[in-house]
């Protein structure tokens, strides 16, 4: 998907519906989610695929620092996008 690091994706409804088949395929399949630092993009679509998961939305960013990286969403932005994601 297109998505400029340190930003948002360029087009939120086609990374949304990427995420809902990523996190549909992870319970059968093994699903990759990379970016060219692990940590912005990568720790953003983690936080959301955990909302899709059930996690509280505010919760996520949180949870993804704890058990991923605590550098994981790097941005203001990225934090907010996380807690918008449905």
């Amino acid at each position: 998907m297109r998505w400029p690091d340190f930003w948002l994706p360029s087009d939120r409804a086609a990374t949304a519906n990427t995420l809902r088949e990523a996190w549909s395929r992870a319970e059968n399949e093994r699903v990759e989610v990379a970016c060219g630092g692990g940590r912005g993009r990568t720790g953003t679509a983690l936080a959301c695929l955990a909302v899709l998961d059930g996690l509280p939305a505010k919760e996520a960013v949180p949870y993804v620092r704890a058990h991923y990286s605590r550098h994981a969403v790097e941005t203001p932005w990225q934090r907010r996008y996380v807690t918008r994601f449905q």
